[in-house]
């Protein structure tokens, strides 16, 4: 670093490389940083429910770690993402109905700045008073403040029972509805998504899953705590979700069953390729809005697929009012999915919602970046890089630069 900051030669940090907005794109001549040889889990702290890690480590492998402790590190984006990469992006995943984001799970970060300077943003007690955050500074920054060599990160205690249930309905509009009410009664489900009903179709056509699935708008649940607790949560939610008319309602009665339910979700993304041909891309992007309009986002943007005779299916983390579009398109439609994005970022920000829930900024969202909070706040960050980075080297142009 302090030899790039005398050369001015730029710098992009890479990790699991799985990010969606164009993170880790070069726009100028310079070299990226790989952090695959920095992925070593340094120290666990079992008392303190904390852990030491380098960026390269992934939040899968990390969890295998952690098991035989009875631990686990809840955010849970894409397969491969690694802690560098979800420390920039402020990612989250499934799980964060229940858990919260990033954010709430990193307690420190060792950050090497454009200069070289070596920071340590805090100590590992779970509060500190002390000062600005500088921690929560560096979490969703993207890499352009500075580089992230080492993370100390908050664990949760596994939960001592698991389990899944589905629940189909006649349209998005009741199973968005029943989400609310489970949010608004505070049920504490570890997990819920929404998967649409062409979403379903795509699964039940790409026959990835070992059972054929309703193609209705469907919501996954999970579920976790004591044995009695679950129980407790499983009941309640059947209970509201009929009241909201859903079609059936099953839960898992085993491990198997747990993982057979749970198939589908992990399958999405997956189901939706294969309904492109070889000369199909997918765009995947992400936005999210006050959990009252996801109904009507939702909707909208499903009739606006529908409209522009192109093929796309919603996934929701719709317990915190997020959800993905997964649209195909090739070179004979890709402005008609650039236009379907445009205006479902749109919508969701006239919503007082998000351009993006989780997957960051990067090259892609930038040009909202303004509409969203307004020029005061993207002229406060860009001080903010001014002041870390006058030279402008780390992951130049990318969040509030244009």
């Amino acid at each position: 670093m302090k030899i790039c900051h005398k050369y001015r030669v730029p710098i992009v940090p890479f990790s699991g490389g799985t990010s969606l907005e164009g993170h880790f794109i070069q726009t100028r001549n310079g070299i990226t940083i790989d952090f695959r040889n920095m992925g070593e889990i340094i120290q666990l702290h079992q008392d303190d429910l904390d852990v030491v890690v380098q960026p390269a480590v992934g939040w899968e492998r990390l969890n295998e770690y952690l098991e035989p402790y009875g631990l686990f590190f809840p955010p849970d984006p894409g397969p491969g993402a690694e802690i560098g990469g979800m420390i920039g992006t402020g990612c989250s995943g499934t799980n964060a109905a229940r858990y919260g984001t990033m954010r709430e799970w990193v307690l420190s970060l060792t950050v090497v700045l454009a200069d070289g300077t070596i920071v340590h943003t805090r100590q590992r007690p779970r509060k500190s008073s002390a000062g600005y955050n500088l921690t929560n500074l560096v979490i969703g920054s993207e890499g352009t403040l500075g580089i992230v060599t080492e993370a100390t990160l908050k664990l949760a205690v596994l939960p001592q029972e698991t389990s899944v249930a589905v629940a189909t309905f006649l349209s998005v509009k009741e199973a968005t509805q029943a989400v609310q009410e489970i949010v608004r009664k505070g049920i504490p489900v570890s997990a819920v998504e929404l998967l649409d009903k062409e979403m379903m179709k795509c699964i039940n056509a790409a026959g990835q899953t070992s059972r054929d699935w309703r193609e209705e708008p469907t919501l996954f649940f999970k579920f976790g705590g004591t044995p009695n607790g679950v129980k407790e949560q499983i009941k309640e939610t059947r209970s509201l979700v009929k009241q909201f008319g859903s079609k059936s309602f099953e839960f898992a009665k085993s491990k198997d069953e747990r993982e057979e339910l749970w198939e589908a979700r992990k399958e999405a993304l997956w189901s939706t390729l294969a309904m492109g041909g070889d000369d199909y891309s997918c765009w995947t992007t992400d936005v999210a809005v006050p959990v009252s309009r996801l109904s009507e986002v939702v909707s909208e943007t499903r009739n606006d697929m529908d409209r522009s005779a192109i093929v796309g299916t919603i996934v929701g983390h719709v317990g915190d009012g997020n959800f993905h579009a997964f649209i195909l398109y090739n070179d004979t439609n890709k402005r008609i999915a650039e236009g379907v994005v445009h205006r479902l970022v749109e919508r969701a920000i006239a919503m007082e919602g998000t351009c993006t829930g989780e997957h960051g900024v990067g090259m892609v969202k930038r040009p909202y970046l303004e509409t969203e909070l307004g020029i005061e706040a993207v002229d406060m960050m860009r001080r903010v890089k001014m002041a870390l980075d006058p030279l402008r080297l780390l992951n130049a142009d990318k969040v509030g630069w244009q």
